[in-house]
């Protein structure tokens, strides 16, 4: 067998020497994470679009990472139950949160919650932000939004507006719309999406404001007329329906979700964890799916959903207020 070049065997045991040092100096958690199951908690009930992108995540990260994640579905309070069990988990990256809007409007609906939200929660992937949508029955003589506006402020106190429940991300964000345009209607609460999508579609009343995954079949069918989109950008799901901002600039008012865990997670779990869940936003059939759910991609850093959970606090914070909404 001819003998190695000294020069290229100095450069093989260099590379073995850093590649080492390397493995060396690479935390433990990173190294051995997940070593068993991981909980992905749930504040809803199964079947809505949180337990949704729960479980589509979860899969992914099941079959990326070698160990189950499990979604646990821990529904009460509009997700304070859920959030505050993963608030007061070991912060080791096996109890994770699907978080979502309500918990940026919960931090100033309820005066006392046994977990701070910005304090105890931490940030570790954006996964989307889904529109709501102004929504009428065909009878209703309004077809656009400006024409809505001018409706409303003609007609003060006589146009019901329906929403699927008081601190849902719907409800604000109507009061966001009258707050920024001085819009009169009665606010209608319902309790969730399908009862007020049946009074709507039966002409009880005819004004709606809701998660656009609820009402888009009935709004592709031609049994609800959408008004407007309450994203910044148009959705690939509805691209023909204009958005609120087109004709009030700066608004916008959306639900979104990402995935977080108790704060002081080991920075090397939250890295993977962020690197896998955008690598799955990525993936052709992934993203495909949640685009046909109306939603609108947010991959990045946890610092881009930490900076989404502050500024949707004090966002929501300003409106709650305004509107002196108490939680039913």
């Amino acid at each position: 067998m001819a003998e190695m070049p000294e020069d290229r065997m100095k450069k093989l045991a260099l590379a073995l020497t850093l590649g080492v040092l390397a493995a060396c100096g690479q935390p433990a958690a990173a190294q051995t994470y997940p070593s068993k199951p991981v909980r992905i908690v749930v504040g809803f009930a199964p079947g809505g679009t949180n337990d949704i992108l729960a479980r589509m995540i979860g899969q992914w990260l099941t079959d990326k990472l070698g160990q189950p994640f499990i979604v646990e579905n821990r529904p009460g309070a509009a997700n304070n139950i859920g959030t505050d069990a993963v608030a007061k988990a070991a912060p080791d990256g096996y109890t994770l949160l699907m978080a979502n809007a309500p918990n940026a409007i919960n931090h100033s609906l309820y005066e006392k919650l046994p977990f701070n939200f910005i304090n105890d929660i931490a940030p570790v992937a954006g996964i989307m932000r889904v529109p709501n949508v102004i929504e009428v029955n065909p009878s209703f003589e309004v077809k656009t939004m400006a024409e809505l506006i001018a409706y409303t402020k003609a007609n003060p106190g006589k146009v019901n507006l329906a929403t699927p429940g008081i601190g849902s991300s719907p409800h604000v964000s109507g009061e966001l719309l009258k707050m920024m345009t001085g819009m009169n209607y009665v606010h209608v609460t319902y309790r969730g999406s399908t009862p007020m999508i049946t009074d709507l579609l039966g002409g009880q009343v005819l004004l709606g404001f809701d998660n656009l995954p609820a009402s888009i079949p009935h709004i592709r069918a031609g049994r609800l007329r959408a008004i407007a989109v309450t994203t910044d950008k148009r959705t690939p799901a509805l691209p023909d329906v204009p958005t609120v901002a087109e004709t009030v600039p700066g608004y916008e008012g959306s639900a979104w979700f990402g995935l977080a865990g108790p704060k002081g997670m080991p920075p090397e779990v939250v890295n993977i964890l962020n690197a896998q869940v955008n690598a799955a936003l990525a993936d052709p059939k992934i993203k495909a799916q949640l685009i046909d759910m109306s939603g609108i991609l947010i991959p990045g850093t946890p610092a881009d959903l930490g900076k989404l959970f502050k500024d949707e606090v004090e966002k929501w914070a300003k409106v709650i207020q305004f509107s002196g909404a108490k939680p039913e």
